[in-house]
């Protein structure tokens, strides 16, 4: 980013209001439901496309005949992509748009899943679920961002939770689906190939549906784009009514979390008023990921380990994998009720807990009981997660700060295979989850440590103090 593009002027405003205390200071309108819930059902898309390769793990390690190197591959692959993905993606939904960056990731993803499902070979997977981790791995910061953009102060925490409830859908109904259809061969086609198929056919439908959002106010304001931002902002006011329309101009414009001057994007995160926020959120989602995907990825191969056939093991993990929306839903009530970092902090030591415990369990019923409990959990940390990563930057660059934050969790996630797989063999799950525990328990420290209080705060104004939105 050059020093120029990185300099923009401030938005106007009307009563010493910006764009942004505008979009804070309205209720929730039904502009705001229909938001939510398309993101929503983009991000249960996601979710099923970011959990397809582990549940279906030991079904095409046997249809492939992977051996261990390859299966690592298969893996890590999509993760790999997500990495490039978070970068690329979020860089470009900061210079060209929320709207414009939703809408390529969509279309990678949906038409690269199209094309894992005619799979003929290994290579050919890798290779696919790599491009469809490219748009897949934007999907979460861009998420994050254009909500935390466009969602009242007051409610946001709320309103995101929900979207991702609807959003952790999609992990049970992989794990559901996959029950059903990989014993079977609808039309002589193996039910593994299905999957990806209907992960490609929805992410298509949302695409159309994401076509009818409209862009960010704040981002046209702080692009320097102040005509567009005006129109869609008094929009928003009219439906809210007569007490929140602003018409007459303000006697001085107020900043609105313009880009910092600076040289690049690296330089701008470690300056002095970023710094802390940028060690919190890397170190953050480096470990996060050993937690929240060290389960969702290997617990069929946990499974496995413990005695249980392929079926059997597809059936305990999808049941635990309800656990997902039930803990994202959860979430909702507290997320604007007990500050976020203190969320996230108690919620991964109670999934170090219940993991420890999926370790020691022998039983179906004990299996299934603490599956369920580590993934509700891990969905109350997942949802204050996303809330408070997307509340650590200025508009300007939200979406490309929080997705070189992202980028480093896809990293570890793309690493696990190769790290977290020689310890189930070698010690067993009670190893494995030792080491996802400690990292959750470093991960509770970082937060609590560096983390700042930030539930009901303006994003905008950022970096000085800023008050709850009364």
């Amino acid at each position: 980013m050059s020093e120029e593009s990185a300099k923009v002027a401030p938005a106007p405003t009307h009563h010493g209001l910006s764009i942004g205390d505008r979009l804070d200071r309205l209720p929730v309108l039904p502009a705001h439901h229909r938001l939510t819930g398309v993101i929503g059902v983009g991000l249960l898309f996601d979710m099923y496309e970011n959990n397809l390769s582990g549940v279906l793990s030991k079904v095409l390690q046997a249809d492939f005949a992977l051996n261990g190197t390859t299966l690592k591959l298969v893996l890590a692959s999509a993760f790999l992509g997500q990495f490039l993905g978070a970068v690329v993606l979020g860089r470009l939904a900061d210079r060209f748009g929320r709207r414009r960056a939703f809408l390529v990731n969509l279309a990678l993803y949906s038409g690269a899943s199209l094309a894992g499902a005619f799979a003929p070979s290994v290579g050919w997977l890798v290779a696919t679920r790599f491009v469809a981790g490219i748009g897949i791995g934007a999907e979460q910061s861009l998420t994050d961002s254009y909500l935390a953009d466009v969602l009242p102060a007051r409610h946001r925490g709320r309103l995101i939770a929900w979207a991702y409830t609807i959003g952790f859908c999609g992990v049970p109904a992989v794990g559901l689906l996959a029950v059903w259809l990989v014993p079977l061969t609808p039309f002589g086609v193996a039910g593994w190939r299905w999957l990806f198929l209907l992960g490609a056919l929805g992410s298509a439908v949302v695409w159309v549906l994401r076509r009818g959002l409209f862009e960010s106010p704040r981002w046209l304001a702080a692009a320097g784009r102040h005509a567009e931002a005006e129109k869609l902002t008094a929009r928003l006011e009219a439906q809210a009514g007569p007490a929140y329309v602003t018409t007459a101009p303000a006697p001085a414009p107020a900043a609105t979390g313009a880009r910092p001057s600076g040289g690049g994007m690296l330089r701008m995160l470690f300056s002095a008023p970023y710094r802390r926020r940028t060690v919190m959120t890397w170190v953050f989602c480096l470990l996060s990921t050993v937690g929240y995907y060290g389960f969702g990825t290997l617990a069929p191969q946990v499974l496995a380990a413990k005695g249980f056939d392929v079926v059997q093991g597809l059936g305990y993990t999808a049941v635990s994998f309800f656990g997902y929306p039930v803990g994202s839903l959860l979430s909702a009530p507290l997320m604007d009720r007990v500050e976020r970092k203190v969320l996230v902090a108690v919620s991964a030591c109670a999934m170090a807990a219940a993991g420890l415990g999926f370790a020691f369990a022998g039983s179906p019923g004990w299996v299934v009981a603490f599956g369920f409990g580590y993934t509700l959990l891990s969905n109350v940390f997942s949802a204050a997660s996303h809330v408070l990563l997307a509340e650590q930057y200025p508009t300007a660059i939200r979406a490309g700060a929080s997705g070189m934050a992202y980028s480093l969790s896809k990293l570890t996630a793309a690493a696990l295979p190769f790290l977290l797989l020689p310890l189930l063999e070698s010690g067993g799950a009670m190893l494995l989850f030792a080491v996802i525990a400690g990292a959750m328990a470093v991960l509770a420290l970082d937060v609590v440590v560096l983390g700042e209080r930030t539930t009901g705060r303006p994003v905008d104004g950022f970096p000085a103090d800023r008050s709850p939105v009364r």
